[in-house]
C-alpha cells in the first residue's frame, strides 16, 4: 500500500448539507482564483466578500488561505507554488494526469474537455490545455455547473490523490481544494481503490510522439520557452487557459454585491 495512504488517519472532507447550486459555484470561483498561480491580481478583496455567505466548512478553509496568502511575501508564494505543482507528480493540477499520464488516452481525454467547453460556447486555443483545475472551476462557476461537475466526477480520485498529497505535505494550497472536495460526493470503496492505484502505481508511463491529430499539444509545450512562468527558475508553463473575464467573474461580482 502506498505509504501516503498508510499514513496516520486524516479527516476527510465534510460533504456540505444541502448546498445550493449558487453556493456552489460560489465555492468553485473563488477557489479557482486561489488555486492559479499566484500574482498581484488575484482579487482577494472580492473574495473575501464572497467568504462570509459560504457554509462554515467551506468558508473556514478558504478564509485561512485567504490570510496566509495576504501575509506571505508574494515570491515566497509563488516558488512555493512552483515547488509544489510543477515538481510533484501527486500534486498535478491537470487532472486527466492522474489517469492517463502523458499516453495517448490523455490525448483523448482533454479533447473531452474541449468539446465539452465548446458546447457551451466557449472555446479554447489549440496550444491550451483545458483540464486544469482552476480553469474547470471556472468553466462550472460561470458557465456550466452540471457539465464541469461531470467533469470533475470521472476525476473524482485524481481530485482526492491531490486533496490527500496536498494535507499530507502542509501544503497552505490543501485548504483550498478541500472545500471543492466537500461539493461533491464522497468516493465510494471503489473509488478509493482507484486512489489507492494510483498512489502506488503512478499515472501510465509517457508515449512519445502519441498526441492525436487535432488535440492540445501538450508535448510541444513542455519545451517551448515561452510557456515558461516568469520567475520561476526554469518552470514549464503548461499554459493556463482563461475564459472571456476569467479576472472580472461575474458571479463573483453578483455574489459580493
Amino acid at each position: 500500500m502506498s505509504p501516503l495512504l498508510r499514513s496516520r488517519p486524516r479527516p476527510r472532507p465534510r460533504p456540505a448539507a444541502r448546498l445550493d447550486d449558487d453556493a456552489v459555484r460560489a465555492t468553485w470561483q473563488v477557489a479557482s482564483l486561489l488555486i492559479d498561480y499566484p500574482d498581484e491580481d488575484q482579487r482577494l478583496d472580492l473574495v473575501e466578500a464572497v467568504l462570509p455567505g459560504l457554509p462554515d466548512e467551506l468558508r473556514e478553509p478558504l478564509a485561512r488561505f485567504v490570510a496566509h496568502r495576504r501575509t506571505a511575501p508574494l515570491g515566497e508564494l509563488q516558488a512555493e507554488y512552483v515547488e509544489t505543482f510543477d515538481t510533484r507528480r501527486r500534486c498535478a493540477l491537470f487532472l486527466t494526469y492522474f489517469l492517463h499520464g502523458d499516453t495517448r488516452k490523455r490525448g483523448m481525454a482533454l479533447l473531452r474537455f474541449k468539446q465539452t467547453y465548446m458546447a457551451a460556447g466557449l472555446e479554447l486555443g489549440d496550444r491550451e490545455l483545458p483540464d486544469h483545475l482552476a480553469v474547470v472551476l471556472e468553466f462550472g462557476a460561470s458557465a456550466d455547473l452540471d457539465a464541469a461537475r461531470r467533469l470533475l466526477l470521472d476525476h473524482r480520485a485524481g481530485l482526492e490523490l491531490l486533496r490527500l498529497s496536498l494535507t499530507d505535505l502542509g501544503s497552505p494550497w490543501a485548504d483550498v481544494v478541500v472545500p471543492v472536495c466537500a461539493t461533491l460526493p464522497p468516493l465510494d470503496g471503489e473509488g478509493m481503490e482507484l486512489v489507492r492505484r494510483i498512489a502506488e502505481q503512478g499515472p501510465p508511463d509517457e508515449e512519445v510522439g502519441m498526441t492525436p491529430y487535432g488535440t492540445p499539444g501538450f508535448d510541444a509545450a513542455l519545451t517551448d520557452p515561452t510557456y515558461r512562468r516568469p520567475g520561476a527558475s526554469g518552470s514549464v508553463d503548461l499554459g493556463l487557459p482563461t475564459f472571456p473575464g476569467r479576472h472580472s467573474p461575474s458571479h463573483l461580482e453578483g455574489q459580493g454585491a
